[in-house]
């Protein structure tokens, strides 16, 4: 069954991505769509990206142009309001879809628990695996992705942790729900996996579909974006985010404890002090974060669904339960 799709693009200095991706993609998209609508939302880029766009494609898509540059949450979130059609695609413009991709994807639609799915990413040059299903690992209170994997038995579903915002496809209606991303976590990093962690938590569900392909070309689209220690600091930074917006009580406690010890103060003996400052910004927006909080306890309750962080990871492996896992 055709779906119509919504194409949420973020761009930042991608003039040279268009060139090589965008009109292969766009045949892709339109092959496998009964209605689309392209919104590219530029996030004031400082290369001809805008006019390039406006002079080979201004009658095909929405073009948003934003003022300030802020990343990758905020930029999308502009096309995710602006979409109009039953399903949204986030694309970035590194990405080459193979053919076909969307038509693997739509029967997990009919299932109406379903938030998103997405396909496998390889190299542009090569067939290794850049992302695949995930499985979340538990070390004391910290909460990571495993390695890549997917179930081996093609008439089972396989679940994933959380959905790469660079290739997911996902129900419009309960991503505006969700209020997209978490703006917090501009300019990048982490977004996509809290996320479809509040997904889960409301009683939805992702998907990995292991025979849906695309290629990426490896930070074609942020390799110029910050300097290096600064990518770091932003890494971990939203990585204690996310655990503080969804541990609770004693856990969210503990897990204080640990990371003062095991990244904090080990972070500060070797010089990693990156880690110490990103630990800093929880202190210091604290209040910003309390309130995301609350706002998602309210949306829990409005939807009568009181799934923990531990009920979702108790829940992924128990979906996979005793299956056939291939490691990849």
């Amino acid at each position: 069954m055709m779906r119509s799709i919504s194409v949420i693009i973020p761009n930042y200095n991608g003039k040279h991505l268009f060139e090589k991706y965008f009109e292969h993609n766009f045949n892709v998209i339109h092959a496998c769509a009964d209605e689309v609508e392209i919104i590219v939302i530029d996030d004031a880029s400082e290369d001809n990206s805008v006019k390039y766009l406006k002079e080979n494609y201004a009658d095909k898509i929405i073009l948003i142009q934003k003022e300030k540059n802020s990343g990758f949450s905020e930029t999308c979130n502009i096309g995710i309001q602006a979409a109009k059609n039953e399903l949204i695609f986030l694309l970035n413009t590194d990405v080459k879809l193979e053919n076909n991709y969307f038509k693997k994807l739509y029967k997990y639609f009919e299932k109406t628990d379903t938030f998103g799915v997405m396909g496998r990413v390889i190299g542009m040059d090569d067939d290794q695996i850049q992302e695949a299903a995930r499985c979340p690992k538990v070390s004391g209170q910290k909460i990571k992705p495993s390695n890549f994997f997917y179930l081996k038995n093609k008439n089972t579903l396989t679940p994933t942790f959380y959905l790469s915002g660079a290739i997911a496809l996902i129900d419009a209606k309960k991503l505006k729900t969700i209020k997209g991303f978490n703006e917090m976590f501009n300019p990048f990093y982490c977004e996509d996996q809290e996320l479809s962690i509040r997904a889960w938590r409301l009683g939805w569900k992702c998907y990995y579909e292991h025979d849906a392909i695309c290629r990426h070309e490896i930070s074609g689209s942020t390799k110029d974006h910050s300097k290096k220690r600064d990518i770091k600091m932003v890494y971990f930074r939203n990585r204690y985010y996310t655990h503080y917006l969804h541990l609770t009580g004693f856990n969210l406690f503990l897990w204080h404890i640990q990371v003062i010890f095991t990244d904090i103060i080990l972070g500060i003996l070797t010089f990693q002090f990156y880690k110490a400052e990103a630990y800093f910004n929880v202190f210091l927006n604290r209040k910003h974060l309390k309130t995301k909080k609350d706002e998602f306890q309210n949306l829990m309750k409005e939807r009568n669904t009181n799934h923990s962080l531990m009920d979702i990871i108790y829940q992924i492996r128990s979906f996979i339960g005793n299956k056939e896992v291939v490691k990849c």
